[in-house]
């Protein structure tokens, strides 16, 4: 099966509106810049959006939100956009916040075949609210349903034709479990080798997951707060 593709428009050509999406990346850091771009490009619409965070206004999902592209985001943390906030406090803008960790497990789920997660984050908060909630061992916990995503976009470093992955330092972050979790995984490297180069121990992320790669280009790896010391 060939699974290497030209580009991110190649790429997406089968997303359409009001699918399910999942975009890996933390912050700025290995969030699928190409495929975004082309999300912007193809000006799909009503998306759900699952993603640690929105972006920021001009950059990364900031984008798609500029455009009125995205329906609803699930996330665990939205700061650093306003447009972001103005939607929401003004309706435009559905919005599922759940706690970080709950965010990694239920994609977990969805990459291990699993219908559902027991957990006690959220017990008693607004997070619980219409949940099931189960005892055991005299401990209350929620149960989680695992995420059905259309497509799972992510940004790995280096790649082979066959779509094993392998991610560099803290942008293996959401990418290895949205790459297991989505129907169609979609994935763009910096660096795209013949199948047999990588070290197989290095890799994170078998290509059995992943259905499309790409070689993407012009990667600005923003950093969403620059922090620096006086001199």
């Amino acid at each position: 099966m060939n699974k290497v593709v030209s580009n991110a428009q190649a790429a997406i050509f089968d997303v359409q509106d009001g699918m399910t999406l999942m975009l890996g990346g933390f912050g700025l850091c290995g969030i699928p810049e190409n495929l975004i771009a082309a999300l912007v490009q193809k000006k799909v619409k009503n998306l759900t959006c699952i993603s640690n965070n929105a972006g920021v206004d001009d950059f990364g999902i900031g984008l798609m939100l500029q455009q009125r592209q995205v329906k609803k985001m699930i996330s665990s943390y939205v700061g650093e956009n306003a447009e972001f906030e103005r939607q929401l406090l003004s309706g435009e803008l559905e919005v599922e916040l759940i706690p970080q960790g709950t965010l990694a497990t239920r994609c977990m789920a969805a990459g291990y075949g699993m219908p559902a997660v027991f957990t006690p984050a959220g017990v008693g908060t607004e997070v619980a609210e219409g949940k099931e909630t189960r005892v055991f061992n005299g401990k209350t916990y929620l149960m989680e349903m695992a995420f059905e995503a259309d497509f799972a976009l992510v940004k790995a470093w280096k790649g082979d034709t066959q779509g094993n992955l392998i991610f560099r330092a803290t942008a293996r972050n959401f990418n290895p479990l949205m790459a297991m979790a989505g129907k169609t995984t979609i994935a763009e490297v910096e660096e795209l080798v013949p199948a047999g180069e990588l070290d197989p121990d290095a890799i994170h992320t078998p290509g059995i997951y992943v259905h499309r790669i790409f070689q993407g280009n012009d990667y600005e790896k923003r950093i969403e707060q620059r922090t620096v010391k006086p001199r």
